[in-house]
């Protein structure tokens, strides 16, 4: 058995590629290689979540460690209880993704996603399955399965402490759940500190996750905030450990944005360690524009929020995320987490006495286009000297007022082009000129 852990984590199609045989042979390597005796397990709403957690679950105990079932919870919310009780996590998610495809995250103990070095062990392990010197637990020594008891609560505990004793009494907010992780408990924690909840999309029914919903898809968010005459809304993803956000317009807010708002806020009061973000490579170059106006310093990492918070643990930094919103807030979350996220932006959003839009105004979004281009290999995207002749033509003609990106994608026989222009015009024709370039020289 063998399978590759991506950005985050392992995914595929349910039952055909992610098969219930996989998933107990991971259970069992997590065991050997993270150790420990006990492991926190949780999922998303998928129809396919409790095959999944039940093979993982088999695969842990049959090494002796005993699995907590946390049941139907947010990632950042298993992340926040792994860091709680300092042990192995794992969460069955496959997102953002349609509900045909499940994931599995795995968290080491302190909640913190695997380094390279650690998914490689595992990798290593599922290659060769021998049985340990000494053979497996039997008897007493087999690992206990238990449910959890009111899982949510400490988690909820938690995001009503990040406040630090404010409310969001006075504010109109309206959720979009995705029909995921977050129907479980977001409009509680909302509510819990006074804001004004219209919810929807919090009834899951196993196939309906990310389904015309969620942060892939928030028309019918924006729609209600204006109708509904809210001040803002926030959607999440299937496992709720990103969100963008609405304006009253029902203009949306991306990752950057809120990250804009929450770096300008933080450097006011103090708690923006060292004056810096760290962000990805995705990251409009609008959002540094705006934070060097303000003094603010911009890290950038490799896209994946798990390499965000590396870049912030090796800084000491305390803000950092990606476009797509994830956010973290490192003093306060080992991960993502759209439901923090969301709370902090409402809680500088009634501390400012300002709508979001205004707040949102920080900084000027440039132009941005992104273009997928399917090649034969990608191993030749370094040396392809006619193809970077061409980068380096477009990058002259854009004279330091915007930037192109080209980075292969970690699954799939893909290159991703990235160009940001003055103009959408500008930003068209860059990238169509580079597809065609990526296209001559790997296709």
């Amino acid at each position: 058995m063998s399978l590759k852990f991506g950005t985050d984590g392992v995914r595929g199609v349910a039952n055909t590629e992610l098969t219930p045989e996989l998933v107990l042979a991971l259970g069992r390597a997590a065991a050997r290689v993270l150790g420990g005796t006990t492991f926190l397990v949780g999922r998303d709403t998928r129809v396919s979540g409790p095959m999944l957690q039940a093979a993982l679950a088999a695969g842990l105990a049959s090494e002796g460690v005993s699995v907590t079932d946390l049941g139907v919870l947010p990632t950042p919310a298993v992340a926040f209880l792994s860091a709680q009780d300092n042990v192995p996590a794992a969460m069955i998610s496959a997102s953002h993704n349609p509900f045909p495809d499940n994931g599995i995250k795995v968290f080491a103990p302190g909640g913190r996603k695997l380094a390279d070095d650690v998914e490689e062990r595992l990798e290593a392990e599922l290659l060769d399955p021998t049985t340990k010197p000494g053979g497996l637990p039997a008897g007493a020594e087999i690992g206990r399965l238990r449910s959890a008891t009111l899982p949510a609560m400490p988690y909820l505990d938690h995001l009503a402490e990040a406040v630090e004793g404010r409310s969001l009494a006075g504010l109109k907010v309206a959720l979009d759940c995705a029909n995921g992780s977050a129907s479980a408990v977001a409009a509680d924690a909302y509510r819990r500190l006074g804001a004004e909840v219209v919810v929807i999309n919090d009834r899951p029914d196993g196939v309906n996750i990310n389904d015309g919903c969620g942060s892939t898809h928030p028309q019918r968010l924006q729609q209600v905030v204006v109708d509904a005459g809210a001040d803002a809304g926030l959607a999440f993803d299937g496992d709720a450990d990103r969100v963008l956000a609405v304006d009253h317009t029902g203009a949306m807010v991306d990752g950057d944005a809120m990250m804009a708002i929450c770096a300008i806020d933080m450097r006011q009061r103090g708690t923006l360690a060292g004056d810096t973000v760290v962000v990805t490579v995705m990251t409009n170059m609008g959002f540094r524009l705006a934070m060097a106006e303000r003094g603010i310093n911009v890290v950038d990492t490799q896209v994946g929020d798990r390499y965000v918070l590396e870049a912030l643990e090796a800084g000491g930094y305390a803000l950092g995320g990606e476009q797509s919103g994830h956010v973290i807030f490192r003093r306060l979350a080992t991960t993502g987490d759209g439901l923090l996220t969301g709370l902090l932006l409402l809680d500088i959003v009634r501390r400012a006495g300002v709508p979001l839009a205004e707040l949102a105004g920080v900084m000027t979004r440039l132009p941005q286009v992104l273009r997928n281009v399917r090649v034969a290999s990608r191993e030749g995207l370094e040396t392809a000297t006619q193809l970077w002749d061409e980068v380096a033509r477009v990058e002259a003609e854009l004279d330091g007022r915007g930037r192109v990106l080209l980075r292969p994608s970690g699954t799939e026989p893909l290159v991703r082009v990235m160009v940001e222009a003055p103009t959408q015009d500008a930003a068209d024709d860059a990238a169509a000129r580079l597809v065609t370039a990526v296209e001559q020289a790997l296709t």
